[in-house]
């Protein structure tokens, strides 16, 4: 795929991930033009003036609230990468409106201002959460999930393609536990919901990556879901803290003692690729002779942090964190 001629569009595009996400297209791919679609000006003008303002970037104030200000930005561009979402679990369950507002008629947007304009390809970001959902946030993101999918039956006849990726915890990114660790690491105790925790991980870099890959190859259905390794809770503590104590401080509502990528039903549908894993649509109401290559699991497959075949230890959880160690410690790791 060449994407030299392609104008992508990014919602949420000054997240963590959006910003990495333009950071690494921008450097390795080269496009004619990404557009940075969120609603925040404060964080777009931030964003600009932390070394963002390549000449091929443009800005657009916007909320996936709002099909008609979707359908004005999606005018002349190829790929959309969505983004934007409400992620943090408790607010989510004490403003449950706002984020099925936000996560799931946002996502309803999204695709159909795509299929309304001609968008090629959107690429959907969702959740180990939304795989047998115990919280809103989850809920939400399954609904988002299913709602990308099924919009490739309605684009049947047309060009749009709609796909989505699935992944766990982002080392450093907003939200993640490692910034909390570090922080907590100067008072001398490191607070952990439940010591029988585990973890998928990756870097953002990793992430950005990832969804290039999946972008390069969708075919339109695919949620795809990348090998990673996973970490016990305990184990990322002592490499961030070692001489801290650690306070159990009890699980909260709606958080999961091991993260679930895939659940053994959907393992029945999914095949296996180099680095990947591929959830096939339960069904292709649409008729596109698709191929959805790959070797197929075994019965009773779940890909989840506790039976990973992959494990950090504490050195590997170490290299893991040091970049973003040193982001802390210079004042410039978002918490």
């Amino acid at each position: 795929m060449d994407w030299k001629d392609k104008a992508i569009l990014i919602t949420g595009g000054t997240g963590s991930f959006g910003k990495k996400f333009t950071k690494i297209l921008l450097a390795e791919k080269n496009p004619k033009k990404v557009i940075i679609f969120s609603r925040d000006e404060l964080k777009q003008h931030e964003m600009r003036v932390a070394g963002y303002n390549d000449p091929r970037l443009r800005y657009f104030i916007g909320d996936v609230r709002d099909r008609e200000r979707l359908v004005r930005a999606m005018h002349g561009v190829d790929i959309v990468v969505h983004a934007a979402a409400l992620k943090q679990v408790p607010a989510c369950e004490y403003n449950p409106m706002e984020a099925i507002k936000t996560n799931i008629i946002g996502t309803s947007n999204v695709v159909e201002a795509a299929l309304d304009v001609g968008v090629e390809k959107v690429l959907a970001l969702s959740t180990d959460k939304a795989v047998n959902p115990v919280n809103l946030y989850g809920a939400t993101k399954l609904a988002a999930e299913k709602l990308v999918i099924q919009s490739n039956a309605y684009a049947a006849g047309k060009a749009t393609r709609y796909s989505c990726v699935r992944y766990g915890n982002v080392v450093g990114s907003r939200g993640s536990v490692v910034p909390l660790f570090l922080k907590q690491r100067a008072s001398g105790k490191v607070t952990i919901t439940d010591d029988r925790m585990t973890r998928f991980w990756l870097s953002l870099e990793q992430g950005v990556h990832f969804v290039i890959n999946c972008i390069e190859q969708m075919e339109g259905g695919e949620v795809f879901v990348p090998k990673i390794p996973s970490t016990t809770i305990i184990d990322l503590a002592k490499a961030i803290a070692p001489e801290a104590e650690i306070d159990i401080i009890g699980i909260r509502p709606g958080e999961k003692l091991h993260e679930v990528l895939i659940s053994e039903d959907e393992a029945r549908g999914t095949v296996e690729r180099d680095g990947m894993f591929i959830v096939k649509p339960p069904e292709t109401l649409w008729k596109r002779d698709m191929t959805y290559q790959g070797e197929s699991l075994p019965d009773g497959f779940r890909y989840s942090s506790d039976n990973n075949s992959e494990w950090l230890d504490l050195d590997g959880i170490k290299q893991f964190v040091a970049p973003f160690e040193k982001l802390f410690m210079a004042g410039k790791l978002e918490g």
